[in-house]
């Protein structure tokens, strides 16, 4: 779940981590990659939710 809050309130600090270290100089993610980064995102969050309380429940 940590990573999709990362990549839905912070898609470019998430491409620098995942990619920006590569490149030399002023390089940006595009729109489209933080779009997508975003849903994923929240994908991820949502999966968390389910998983988590998918654990409360058979306790």
């Amino acid at each position: 779940m940590i990573i999709g809050l990362v990549n839905t309130f912070a898609p470019s600090f998430a491409w620098y981590i995942k990619e920006g270290w590569k490149v030399d100089g002023d390089s940006e993610p595009s729109e489209a990659y933080l779009s997508i980064t975003r849903f994923g995102g929240i994908i991820a969050i949502i999966i968390g939710i389910i998983l988590f309380l998918a654990g409360l429940s058979s306790s």
